[in-house]
């Protein structure tokens, strides 16, 4: 298995490079056709909020195993302003950035596992995960 890759977040080129090896490390553990655009777009997603509203931060990608199954996580992490409401940035529609407001509950609906942890004043550390079938 593969070490895990942290990629630095700062601009538009490096949610590329992100997106890329997620879905590099997604395909050497055989997920295949739109599963690895649903990955590919998750990545996308919290990466771009790290360059919009933290202006830097990480995104560290691995690839875990629990019960037989073997998935993509992907743990992105700045130290940006925080999210005041998680529970209403997680509605459909909503933005502080004049967006969609689709980033973070399409990135939960891409992903099998989302969880969210943010202080304001302290940052926001995102985790996802996308499980292949059981083996």
């Amino acid at each position: 298995m593969s070490e895990p890759r942290r990629i630095a977040v700062s601009r538009d080129e490096d949610v590329v490079v992100a997106r890329q090896i997620g879905r590099a490390l997604a395909t050497e553990i055989g997920f295949k056709g739109s599963d690895l655009t649903l990955i590919a777009t998750a990545i996308s997603e919290v990466a771009r909020n790290i360059v919009v509203y933290a202006k830097h931060g990480d995104i560290t990608l691995d690839i875990v195993e629990d019960r037989g199954r073997r998935g993509v996580c992907v743990v992105a992490r700045d130290e940006g302003p925080g999210i005041p409401d998680v529970e209403k940035a997680m509605r459909d529609g909503f933005s502080t950035g004049g967006s969609l407001g689709l980033g973070l509950p399409g990135a939960r609906r891409l992903m099998d596992d989302f969880e969210i942890v943010s202080q304001v004043g302290v940052g926001t550390t995102v985790t996802m995960r996308k499980w292949t079938t059981r083996s």
